[in-house]
C-alpha cells in the first residue's frame, strides 16, 4: 500500500533532475516490468517442469511398449488405472512446483522490501519517526510472515529449506537497520543516488508483490474449487480480504 507511493515520492523528488525523472513515470514503468518479469519466471518454471514431465511420461510409455513386444497383453483396467495414476501424480507435482515458485518469488519481494524499510529506519535520526515505524513494522512484518509462512507450508519444503527461508525473512529487516545505522553519517535520504536506488527498488517490489497478491494468492484461492463451490465461504472470504486491506491501508499511514 505504501511502497508504490514511496517510490513516486522518491523518483519525482525535486532533488532529482527534472529530465528525465519528472518527465517520465518511472515508478509505474518499473512496477509494470517487475510484474511482467514475475509472470515470466512463473510461466517458464511451469513450462520447464511440464517439458520434463512429458519426457518422463514418454519414457514410461516406451517401457509399456516393450512389454507389448514381449507378447504380454496388459489388462485394460490396469492400463486405465495406471494412466489415471500418472495424471494424478502429474497434477499433484505441478501444483507443488507452483507453490514452491510462489513461495520463493514472494520471499524475494518481501526481502527487497524489508531491506529498504530497515535501511530507512536505521538511517533516520528522528526519534518520533522511528517509534511510529517500529510499531507499524511489527504489525507489517507479522502479517507478511503469516502469508509467507502459509506459502512455505504449501510448498512442502524440507526442514533445511524452511529454516533458510525463515532466516532470510527474519534477518533482512535487522540487517537493513544495521546497514542504515552504519551508513547514517554518509547516507542521505535526499541525495540523488539514494532516491534513485530506493525509488527503483520500491517500484520493483511493488510490481512483484502486486502480481503475487492478485494472481498467485488471491486469484488462486478465489477461483479454486473450494470457494467456487461454496458461495457463503466465498462471501466471507471477500469480507476478510477487504478488512485486511483496510487494516493494512491504515497501517500504511505510519509505515
Amino acid at each position: 500500500m505504501h511502497v508504490l507511493p514511496d517510490s513516486f515520492n522518491d523518483l519525482m523528488s525535486g532533488c532529482l533532475p527534472e529530465n528525465p525523472w519528472r518527465k517520465f513515470p518511472f515508478t509505474t514503468f518499473v512496477a509494470m516490468l517487475s510484474a511482467v518479469l514475475t509472470l515470466m519466471v512463473d510461466s517458464f518454471a511451469m513450462s520447464v517442469y511440464k517439458k520434463r514431465c512429458g519426457k518422463a511420461l514418454m519414457a514410461d510409455a516406451n517401457n509399456g511398449g516393450g512389454l507389448e513386444n514381449t507378447n504380454v497383453v496388459p489388462i485394460d483396467n490396469f492400463e486405465h488405472g495406471h494412466s489415471h495414476s500418472l495424471e494424478m501424480n502429474d497434477d499433484v507435482s505441478s501444483q507443488l512446483l507452483r507453490h514452491r515458485v510462489i513461495a520463493q518469488v514472494l520471499e524475494l519481494g518481501i526481502v527487497v522490501h524489508s531491506v529498504v524499510i530497515g535501511l530507512a529506519m536505521g538511517a533516520s535520526g528522528n526519534q518520533c519517526t522511528i517509534r511510529s515505524l517500529i510499531a507499524a513494522l511489527c504489525f507489517h512484518q507479522m502479517f507478511e510472515g503469516m502469508g509467507l509462512g502459509g506459502c512455505i507450508l504449501q510448498a512442502e519444503y524440507e526442514i533445511k529449506m524452511k529454516a533458510i527461508m525463515v532466516f532470510f525473512f527474519s534477518a533482512t529487516t535487522p540487517l537493513g537497520i544495521v546497514l542504515g545505522i552504519g551508513l547514517s553519517k554518509v547516507y542521505s535520504e535526499t541525495s540523488p543516488t539514494s532516491l534513485m536506488v530506493v525509488g527503483l527498488l520500491n517500484a520493483c517490489s511493488a510490481g512483484l508483490l502486486n502480481y503475487m497478491a492478485l494472481v498467485d494468492l488471491l486469484a488462486a484461492d478465489f477461483l479454486g474449487p473450494k470457494l467456487q463451490t461454496n458461495m457463503k465461504l466465498q462471501a466471507w472470504s471477500y469480507v476478510a480480504v477487504l478488512l485486511g486491506a483496510g487494516f493494512m491501508s491504515l497501517m500504511a499511514k505510519w509505515a
